[in-house]
């Protein structure tokens, strides 16, 4: 170009020098370094108050303490207790200019208190910087948060880390809305069909704090019930917190909230919101502008207003256990909370768990059930078909399918749907007797036995070898283990009603509801839709399987899910028919057809507390390398009166394949020990591993040892 165009003399490209002297300025602003934050050397303190205690965010058991820093008379304003700040960490007495510690990565934290003078003789480094003037940590979420490390053997950073959702500023920005008034005292609703469910309810409106394990009735009634309950709590003035399983029980929750109290009253915390949304829906709670949350299980740390209220449902769902360190239970959670903020406690299920049994029989809390005859109603008729009746049946030899389960299926897609419960793929099969089906457990500690090559007997929890075992029931010496192909059976039952559209739902696609039209509903445990008007049946395919999972919990778990699919059948008068294949002897098969978990997780709990299962016991699972896992249980503390069971090697992990939360890296062998202590040392026995794992980082360890309270599969 030239200059009679008007661009004058430019370069290579044919801009204007101006142009291109704002081109190198832009880069050139673009590509300095961001300004850290200050060291604020020489800078004047606050004159009230100049201390900071601050938690780091380390999660590092050897630094669970407070540490404190200086307070810039600049950040004063800002720099109050509840607020995230930045700091200098990792410098040492000898890096001090003008009597200010210097130096250090910096790295997040939550400022605890302020406070006049420091214990610490040395000098302080200064706080870097106050990210937001937001409080986001109270002083009762900061107590709750002590509380769960302590019992979990684990830091506070940790817990902090799920109690306490990122920041996201845009969320921070925007003003939450004005809590509106309380609603008013719900009906009582369907809680008439319980016993005291109107009491309960009463109890709640007028400001009490009533503890109950209530077992829910069939049907989808469960979900309103538990609207009513918040709504009766929030009447009185106070707030609520419920915490279901997954984000379906979360939008059957959240409809129900919405039908009985109005929209505005409530919010819902799943980590699907994304994180502005959910960060966003967590300050309207912590603000005050609602009262009243439900979520899954990170909700569990809410920081609910004058808590009146916790509510967990279906508390024996894996779900509800937190997969990152310390990994709590949702359940243990609301209980602190419960105790803590002397609020009151529901904890609700179709089944029943030998935890929520034992908070019965311990009467801390009281049961809340129906009456046999309004159970009889609503539930639907079970029947059974066992290995006699398999034996006989010439179209189960064939097929693979019995008869009674192709007639249940027939006669009812003539009226609705039909739900066909396959257990999932990966369960691995216990030893049972092979008469009496009783599962075969270790003279020396009631551990489960494992077939090892060459048919020997292992047991996986203390480790000894098991030569001569014999059934204490029936006296038989033959074992057993049986797993039936669940995938053909799904498709024998789509080739024989060609004519009805089959759906499914599992790991890949999970139904969230189907039509009430005709059609077979194939689904693995816990991913069952909820049908419209209800499932006219329902096939509970292949027990064995479940039943034989090598796990304390196999019968309690089986049963949860047998009951949980069961209870989306139509009741008995409405013609619901659940049929189960597994041998009708066993506890979990009567449980199910007297539709009874209550009275099975009574017997369960008293057989663990006759052999010292947990949770009458506290037990720990201390997993790691042969080298590292000796070393730490030799320099262990233990209580006196602790048990050490094993150590028994671990499966390995295949490089590539599944791996399970807390399984040792791929193609490495580890170890695991399980400690075990009566009722009353379970808080001694966690300070004790705790203080050996924090010694032993502080010491610079290299192998890993991993330590997990109440594992939730302890074989």
């Amino acid at each position: 170009m030239s200059s009679a165009n008007g661009w004058g003399e430019g370069g290579a490209d044919g801009a204007p020098p101006e142009q291109l002297a704002l081109i190198r300025e832009g880069v050139r602003q673009a590509r300095a370094p961001k300004a850290k934050p200050r060291t604020w050397r020489g800078a004047k303190l606050a004159e009230e108050l100049p201390v900071a205690r601050v938690l780091v965010d380390k999660g590092v058991l050897h630094l669970d303490r407070y540490f404190d820093y200086a307070v810039p008379e600049e950040l004063d304003a800002e720099a109050q207790p509840g607020v995230r700040v930045r700091v200098r960490f990792g410098a040492g007495r000898h890096r001090v200019r003008e009597g200010r510690r210097e130096g250090g990565g910096l790295i997040d934290g939550f400022l605890v208190e302020r406070l006049a003078e420091s214990d610490y003789s040395g000098p302080l480094a200064a706080l870097a910087q106050v990210v937001s003037p937001e409080p986001v940590l109270g002083p009762e979420l900061l107590g709750l948060a002590r509380a769960v490390a302590d019992r979990y053997a684990g830091s506070l950073a940790d817990v902090l880390q799920l109690a306490v959702p990122p920041r996201n500023a845009r969320a921070e920005q925007k003003p939450s809305p004005a809590p509106l008034p309380p609603p008013g005292i719900p009906a009582t609703g369907s809680w008439t069909r319980y016993g005291r469910g109107a009491a309960f309810l009463e109890s709640l409106a007028a400001g009490g704090a009533p503890r109950a394990v209530w077992n829910a009735l069939p049907g989808p009634g469960w979900a309103e019930e538990i609207a009513r309950a918040v709504g009766a709590t929030l009447a009185s003035g106070r707030g609520a917190l419920v915490v279901v399983p997954d984000g379906r029980a979360v939008t059957r929750v959240d409809a129900a909230l919405s039908a009985v109290l109005g929209e505005g009253q409530h919010a819902v915390l799943t980590a699907e919101a994304g994180p502005e949304k959910r960060y966003r829906e967590w300050l309207a709670v912590r603000r005050g502008s609602v009262r009243a949350v439900v979520g899954t299980r990170a909700a569990m740390f809410a920081p609910v207003r004058d808590l009146g209220l916790v509510v967990i449902w279906d508390d024996g769902d894996d779900s509800h256990s937190e997969l990152h360190a310390p990994q709590p239970h949702a359940r243990e959670v609301l209980l602190l909370r419960a105790a803590h903020d002397k609020c009151a406690f529901l904890l609700g299920s179709w089944g029943c768990t030998v935890e929520a049994a034992q908070l019965v029989e311990s009467g801390w809390a009281l049961p809340l059930v129906a009456e046999r005859e309004q159970v009889r109603a609503s539930a639907p008729l079970v029947r059974t078909v066992g290995d006699g009746d398999l034996a006989r049946d010439e179209a189960a030899r064939a097929a693979r399918l019995p008869t009674l389960a192709w007639q249940v299926v027939r006669d009812g897609l003539r009226h609705g749907p039909v739900l066909v419960q396959v257990p999932r793929r990966g369960y691995v099969p216990r030893m049972a007797c092979a008469q009496c089906r009783a599962p075969a457990r270790c003279r020396h500690c009631a551990g489960p036995l494992e077939a090892r090559d060459a048919g020997a007997l292992l047991c996986t929890w203390c480790g000894r070898d098991e030569a001569a075992w014999h059934c204490p029931e029936c006296g038989g010496f033959r074992l057993r283990a049986q797993v039936v192909g669940a995938r053909r059976t799904a498709e024998e039952l789509g080739r024989a009603f060609p004519a009805v559209p089959v759906r499914t739902s599992g790991r890949e696609q999970v139904l969230d509801t189907v039509p009430g039209a005709p059609a077979l509903v194939v689904s693995t445990p816990g991913a069952e839709p909820v049908a419209e008007g209800g499932y006219a049946a329902a096939l509970l395919l292949d027990g064995w399987t479940m039943l034989s999972r090598p796990d304390l919990r196999a019968g309690e778990d089986a049963l949860r899910r047998w009951i949980g699919a069961a209870a989306l059948v139509r009741g008995q008068g409405a013609g619901g028919t659940v049929v189960v294949v597994a041998e009708p002897t066993l506890r979990p098969v009567q449980a199910l057809v007297r539709w009874d978990p209550v009275g099975h997780a009574v017997r369960e709990l008293a057989e663990r507390a006759e052999l010292g299962f947990p949770p009458v016991s506290r037990m720990a699972a201390v997993s790691g390398t042969t080298e590292a896992l000796a070393g730490f249980l030799a320099v262990v503390e233990l209580p006196g009166d602790a048990e050490v069971l094993g150590p028994v090697p671990l499966p390995v992990t295949q490089a590539g394949g599944p791996r399970r939360v807390g399984a040792p890296p791929p193609g490495e062998q580890w170890e695991r020990a399980l400690v075990r202590v009566p009722p009353g040392s379970g808080a001694a026995l966690a300070a004790a591993l705790k203080a050996a794992q924090a010694a032993r980082m502080a010491r610079g360890g290299s192998e890993p040892v991993r330590i997990r309270i109440d594992p939730p599969d302890i074989g």
